[in-house]
């Protein structure tokens, strides 16, 4: 088996010609960030028309063509497809005899380590697995927020030198990730990011019901403090009425939620009991007020009913004829926690 040349990730290695099955958000992004790099890209696949313009925006002159025609173009392929796509393309590939041996076949699912890539592999390609851990837009900025970028990666342990020097080439750091311990790994991503956007888009929703006219601009300083703290010392940068024990104003809270925003009390309640645990591990909250506000939100859990109005979805939210499979192959709307 022939390894391509990616020696000492310091060096320039050997350019690479690029092609990426799956012109979603992540993709296009990488691919242009390996061609500043100095490789080539030379195909790229996309069904859809988001897909299709943001090929033209950030790989003006690479042509579109099949997934199959991708892999008969590149040295290196990036299968940037959802992660319930990924291995129903990686067996289609492989049985169609699309894989070529010797050919670097990166994919950019948090979830799945290089095991995923088994019959590809059995066919003869060099399986890489490069999950970059952030938030992308589809637009060129994402290949400047690159630049410090943690990837998780994991590789046989022959192509460890190839992988780091990928993602150095493209701005990021290198992070090594056990195969096991893959969907751990994106669970964590996936629960401080994911959804911090939720918590993130709610606040400011409760915001301009309570009358304040830029949430965004109120929220900003509060939330990049509250980041950096926690970044810095974990469990002990908790604040706020949970951390104190103030059982009245967690009270009063709910209260208010249940009357102007209901679907938002199951998450609240949830996160409050979490970070009563927290502060109780970290000393912040003393064990005769935790009973108090434990005996209040264990109260107010017990008024939420599951449905509409706790934010749970029943079966009519999701009728069959909502999902966008046509964008599925594309990888739409994926980011560095959402595979």
């Amino acid at each position: 088996m022939n390894t391509p040349s990616l020696p000492d990730p310091h060096d320039r290695p050997a350019r690479l010609t690029v092609g990426v099955v799956g012109a979603g958000r992540v993709g296009p992004a990488l691919a242009a960030a390996l061609q500043l790099a100095g490789h080539r890209p030379v195909a790229v696949s996309g069904v859809s028309d988001a897909s299709r313009r943001r090929a033209d925006a950030l790989l003006p002159g690479v042509p579109l063509v099949t997934p199959a025609e991708v892999l008969a173009a590149a040295d290196l392929v990036l299968l940037t497809v959802p992660d319930d796509a990924l291995p129903e393309l990686v067996e289609g590939l492989a049985a169609t005899g699309a894989v070529r041996p010797g050919q670097l076949l990166v994919h950019t699912s948090g979830r799945y380590g290089v095991g995923v890539l088994g019959p590809a592999r059995r066919a003869g390609a060099l399986p890489l697995a490069l999950h970059p851990a952030m938030t992308f837009t589809g637009t060129a900025v994402d290949v400047q927020r690159l630049a410090g970028c943690s990837f998780g990666v994991t590789a046989p342990e022959e192509l460890r030198l190839a992988a780091e020097a990928l993602v150095i080439e493209m701005g990021g750091e290198p992070e090594w990730i056990a195969e096991e311990a893959r969907p751990l790994y994106h669970a964590a991503l996936a629960l401080g990011a994911n959804h911090l956007v939720t918590l993130v888009a709610e606040a400011m929703e409760l915001l301009g019901e309570a009358g304040v006219g830029a949430p965004d601009r109120m929220l900003g300083p509060l939330l990049g403090a509250a980041l950096d703290n926690a970044l810095r010392s974990g469990g002990a940068a908790l604040t706020g009425p949970v951390a104190r024990g103030d059982a009245g104003t967690v009270a009063a809270h709910v209260e208010q939620l249940r009357a102007h925003a209901p679907r938002t009390v199951p998450g609240y309640l949830a996160m409050a009991r979490a970070t009563a645990d927290r502060a109780l591990d970290q000393g912040l909250l003393k064990a005769d007020l935790a009973a108090a506000l434990l005996a209040v939100l264990a109260d107010r859990a017990e008024d939420s009913v599951p449905g509409r109005a706790s934010g749970i979805p029943t079966d009519d939210d999701h009728p069959d004829d909502d999902h966008p499979d046509d964008e599925r192959p594309d990888g739409e709307g994926q980011d560095g926690t959402d595979r």
